[in-house]
């Protein structure tokens, strides 16, 4: 995977002068070593510094930090810690890195420390949050943030798709290329909360990337990266005269992103792909979105741009693979009883089928093709609808779940777990059957009463309490889930049946 940053946090100790140092000290050199020993080395560094109560050992370990290319911050509480300097550390890396923070602390280890050793860190966090709000500083805090060296390394370890994930929004660039087709108001959003975040977006027209294409007509490379494509299909390579034309748009948006991203680090697409996108340029891009959101670089349809940026999250957060998908036709109940029924426990409500016209990468379809796109065919000739990636998405665990600026321009976001079932589809694109427990309340109290739009980011795997952090982080103001039943929604009839 490409186009996600590699995390490297930096460990610094803090300590109260009433405390002695080698307590913070020697406690952060206990988790440093527990974190190698689990998880090996490269995600972290200790730094040397200790800070006690100075606001000048805070700027060396600021200046330290930064030689050594630490790009998330620990601040580790060996003991009560120094409310003032330690929160001053997190303000000043959080706004001169342009990167993310964490808080953790130490718990007492035994009880002879009790009598004379004893840290007080459950204590000084309470303290070092209280500092955080009065400083106005984001930081991640685990849901329990107090535990032993291996404990404490176990909740480095789980902020690191949390520190991927805010570091790379705070350098993306969202590429667009529009306006949004016709009569297709779903996503149009505000785009004031990108910038909010950090994000930059680069609007562009149709026209602007049309003329980019043909002067990709006859690149030299076109046959390697056919002959690229032709590997991927394998036997799936029902539209082989298309491949040309395809491989011609990959060189185009791999160029345009490399010579428009300009001071950002990192790039997102959101594509126009209807309705003049088959006629004029006499294909549909979906097999090529499909090849460049598999290599890390996410490409939404329909010009959704909090899709893209959602796809783009989940990307870093799995480092794999993601997809964006309508929320899309229910289940049938024949289809339900013959398949679902008594083999998985589910009820019907709990399923629905996960579609797009066939942008999923061919690594998480179960037998891909190439084909036409179906419904543009009803009204168009076949041979300008060519270009889709149809198959049933591979069955496994998922999390379905998107950022969006609603109408309001508030951010919101859900977050939902569940699986793709190893059902057949009988139908066509890329989807699947995707089961989330009490789908039907989820639907009604979070997706419509929240303004979402029908297009969802789909991670493969459970990724929800990592997500879930990155949205808090990044300041969403309401995280929508699939709340269990018995545990009603704010606007959920209790008297319902």
């Amino acid at each position: 995977m490409q186009n996600i940053p590699k995390m490297k946090v930096g460990i610094v100790a803090v300590s109260r002068d009433c405390f002695p140092e080698s307590l913070s000290v020697n406690r952060r050199k206990a988790l440093v070593a527990a974190y190698e020993k689990k998880y090996g080395k490269g995600d972290i560094y200790e730094c040397p510094v200790c800070i006690v109560e100075s606001e000048v050992q805070m700027r060396e370990a600021l200046a330290d930090l930064e030689k050594e290319g630490c790009n998330a911050l620990c601040v580790y509480l060996g003991n009560f810690g120094p409310e003032i300097s330690e929160t001053m550390l997190a303000k000043e890396y959080a706004q001169r890195m342009n990167a993310p923070v964490m808080f953790c602390a130490a718990a007492e280890e035994n009880i002879p420390t009790l009598a004379d050793s004893r840290g007080d860190a459950y204590c000084g966090m309470l303290n070092a949050s209280y500092n955080l709000k009065l400083r106005g500083v984001q930081a991640y805090i685990p849901e329990y943030p107090v535990g032993d060296a291996e404990e404490c390394a176990d909740m480095i370890h789980a902020f690191l798709p949390i520190a991927r994930a805010v570091y790379a929004v705070k350098r993306l660039k969202l590429i667009t290329f529009g306006p949004r087709p016709m009569n297709f108001l779903a996503c149009n959003a505000p785009i004031q909360q990108l910038y909010n975040l950090g994000v930059e977006v680069e609007e562009n027209s149709e026209l602007d990337l049309f003329e980019a294409f043909h002067k990709h007509a006859n690149d030299a490379r076109i046959p390697e990266v056919v002959a690229d494509m032709e590997k991927e299909l394998g036997a799936g390579n029902k539209k082989p005269e298309i491949l040309n034309k395809l491989a011609q748009y990959e060189l185009t948006l791999l160029d345009w992103v490399e010579a428009h991203k300009g001071s950002r680090e990192y790039v997102a697409i959101a594509g126009k792909c209807w309705p003049a996108f088959q006629t004029q340029f006499g294909f549909v891009p979906c097999y090529v979105n499909s090849r460049l959101t598999g290599r890390g670089i996410p490409v939404s349809c329909e010009v959704d741009i909090y899709g893209a940026l959602s796809e783009f999250i989940g990307t870093v957060v799995s480092e794999d693979a993601v997809t964006l998908l309508d929320i899309n036709n229910t289940v049938p109940k024949d289809l339900y009883n013959e398949g679902i029924a008594g083999k998985f426990e589910y009820k019907l409500t709990d399923t629905f089928m996960g579609f797009h016209c066939g942008n999923t990468c061919a690594g998480k379809i179960c037998k891909p093709e190439m084909k036409y796109q179906k419904i543009m065919a009803r009204s168009l000739p076949v041979e300008v609808t060519n270009g889709t990636l149809e198959g049933d998405i591979v069955p496994g665990k998922i999390t379905f779940f998107r950022l969006q600026s609603t109408a309001d321009n508030k951010l919101r976001a859900y977050v939902a777990e569940g699986e793709v079932l190893p059902v057949p589809t009988h139908s066509f694109g890329s989807i699947g059957i995707f089961a989330i427990r009490e789908m039907k309340r989820f639907y009604s109290h979070v997706l419509i009463e929240g303004g979402f739009p029908h297009h969802g980011a789909v991670a493969f795997g459970h990724f929800g309490k990592a997500l879930f952090e990155v949205f808090k982080y990044l300041g969403a103001e309401s995280i929508g889930f699939n709340r269990p039943a018995g545990m009603l929604y704010k606007t959920e009839n209790p008297f319902e049946a």
